[in-house]
């Protein structure tokens, strides 16, 4: 089975769950948020979970945050469609809050096949949720701490036997409000170019 074939069978998967965000996505008429991009990227970005732009799209990071993150691809050489863009929740939580620890268990498992079936060198998690659990699922938990103190730090561990490294960075909605983040994201981004 293509890579192709493989994700297309968890977004079918994932648009026939049931459960509130799920059922929620159904009442609002909103689009479940899989992922796009390169199925051979180099680089996987992972957020928490969609907000309203993406949940009417069906597209990862399309709002205001989301074009900051092209900025950001754009000013180190990244081009968008070389890399994987995806959450760890497929389904928008309301009123845009954070994911909860049932939502991201519930929806982690199709995270963990989409990171199976892309093989990354980088995984790049945007914000604390998706840091938290790539780091605890891919057994860099000992190393935790603050996103303040681990952004832009390149960790090394191994994906279903395959080297893969791991680098937190801020959300980019958080340097919408906060300008020293900007700067921060910018300089943490330069790091990445150097790891494909």
């Amino acid at each position: 089975m293509s890579k192709t074939d493989e994700l297309r069978k968890i977004k079918d998967e994932v648009v026939a769950m049931k459960g509130r965000l799920a059922d929620m996505r159904r009442e609002g008429k909103y689009f479940p948020v899989l992922g796009e991009g390169s199925h051979d990227a180099e680089i996987i970005f992972i957020g928490e979970a969609p907000g309203e732009n993406e949940a009417k799209t069906g597209r990862p990071f399309v709002g205001r945050a989301g074009q900051f993150l092209n900025e950001l691809l754009e000013g180190v050489g990244i081009k968008r469609e070389d890399v994987y863009i995806t959450n760890i929740v497929k389904d928008r939580p309301p009123k845009n809050r954070d994911p909860q620890p049932d939502e991201i268990a519930e929806y982690a498992p199709y995270l963990d096949r989409q990171i199976g079936i892309i093989k990354p060198k980088v995984i790049a998690t945007l914000g604390r949720f998706s840091m938290q659990y790539i780091m605890n699922r891919y057994g860099l938990d000992f190393e935790l701490g603050p996103i303040s103190k681990l952004h832009g730090t390149v960790f090394d561990t191994e994906v279903e036997g395959q080297s893969v490294k791991v680098v937190p960075l801020y959300h980019p909605a958080v340097a919408l409000y906060n300008g020293s983040t900007r700067e921060l994201l910018k300089e943490d981004f330069k790091i990445l170019k150097t790891l494909v």
